[in-house]
């Protein structure tokens, strides 16, 4: 059973799992942690504060925890103390909406709340500012998120709806998430953007997915042999032919690490951190790539990493494919994964080797608890063959 202490703190609050009532201790202002038990034996956490208002004890619900941190629920405890404090009473609707925050606010709380726990939290906090602040703020950025309703949200996806299918599907997410969490803070009682409220309301249009550009794999190595002839920065050129020679995916060789290069087993081990799936993926190097990494040696920065931009920084993602652009090079960095995959097909390499070549997930679940290997040696093979058609030119 999990120590209680005197007072509530985040690491109880996370780990608790018996069920019961759980004060915040002095100072409180009657917050407690309500801890209870479904008969499918589902935990769930909710706030609950005692407080007194008119001469009698009210219990007001403040929203259930992880949604609601301890800090915001004793935030909100306080908030409501000073209100029945002044002779207000914090259920009234009128006091409640003259402290209800704009869609603005409430986004950036949200966005504030989560980019430590998000993957990639700083880059994924930017993305939700960005688009937010292109198609959302400027239409319903002032309202009162309880003023919103499922035609004001209708109304800022349907423009890109059509046409930027999965901008739209993520504008609505962003949309719904923060919602939730108004929901969870008592701003409001429904989720104005929840899928199955606004669905209906979406225009129905085919699924549209657009691939990346790739090379048919004949035109791969004279296109590598163009690279190596432009007059575009080397450590630039050496990325594009290790991306190439190795099918890794821009942003993990654009963050390659010396410390992750085995020169003695000829092996780059990228952690789960960096990689799509969060699995640690190895890639057994071919003499090539092992020749590309010896000249990036010699361009080596502080940085420690292998494939610097010229600040000595992680190269841009756009980088690579302006190279190719402007070498009349009609592929894209991500579409030589493509290329090796029809080289793959057409040389007859079984298609698991392949697919764990792309660090893609293979079977499922009931057959990836039995098959754990990564067929390493025999992907060590193939990737020795496709680099030599990388290089007949």
């Amino acid at each position: 059973m999990t120590e209680r202490p005197k007072r509530l703190n985040a690491t109880f609050v996370r780990a608790v799992a018996e069920p019961g009532r759980f004060t915040d201790g002095r100072g409180s202002f009657g917050l407690s942690l309500h801890v209870q038990r479904s008969m499918s034996g589902r935990i769930t956490k909710s706030w609950v504060q005692r407080i007194r208002v008119g001469g009698r004890f009210r219990y007001i619900g403040l929203g259930s925890y992880p949604v609601v941190s301890l800090a915001e629920a004793r935030e909100a405890a306080f908030t409501n103390a000073r209100d029945a404090r002044s002779g207000a009473d914090p259920l009234d609707s009128r006091v409640r909406t003259a402290r209800t925050p704009t869609f603005c606010d409430a986004a950036e709380r949200v966005i504030d709340m989560n980019a430590k726990s998000w993957k990639n939290g700083t880059r994924t906090a930017q993305i939700w500012r960005a688009r937010l602040q292109a198609h959302v703020y400027p239409a319903i950025g002032s309202f009162r998120v309880n003023e919103i309703t499922s035609a004001h949200v209708v109304g800022v996806i349907t423009p890109v709806w059509t046409t930027r299918r999965e901008t739209g599907r993520r504008l609505r997410q962003y949309i719904a998430t923060v919602m939730s969490w108004c929901v969870a803070q008592g701003y409001r009682e429904d989720n104005p953007a929840a899928a199955d409220v606004i669905g209906a309301a979406l225009p129905k249009a085919g699924r549209t997915v657009t691939h990346q550009r790739a090379l048919p794999w004949r035109d791969v190595a004279h296109s590598l042999a163009k690279v190596r002839d432009s007059d575009a920065a080397e450590t630039t050129k050496l990325a594009i032919e290790y991306l190439t020679l190795t099918v890794c995916r821009s942003v993990e060789v654009r963050g390659a690490r010396w410390s992750e290069v085995d020169w003695g087993s000829a092996t780059w081990t990228i952690p789960g951190s960096r990689m799509k799936q969060g699995r640690e993926h190895r890639v057994p190097l071919s003499p090539q790539a092992l020749d590309i990494l010896q000249q990036a040696r010699k361009l080596e920065g502080p940085s420690g990493l292998v494939f610097p931009s010229v600040t000595d920084k992680v190269m841009s993602d756009s980088t690579m494919s302006k190279l190719l652009r402007e070498n009349g090079i009609e592929g894209t960095p991500h579409g030589m994964r493509a290329s090796f995959k029809v080289w793959a097909d057409e040389h007859d390499v079984d298609h698991r080797v392949s697919e764990f070549c792309l660090s893609h997930v293979v079977g499922d679940e009931s057959v990836r608890a039995y098959a754990r290997g990564d067929l390493f040696e025999q992907r060590r093979t193939a990737m020795e063959q496709w680099a030599e058609a990388c290089r007949a030119c």
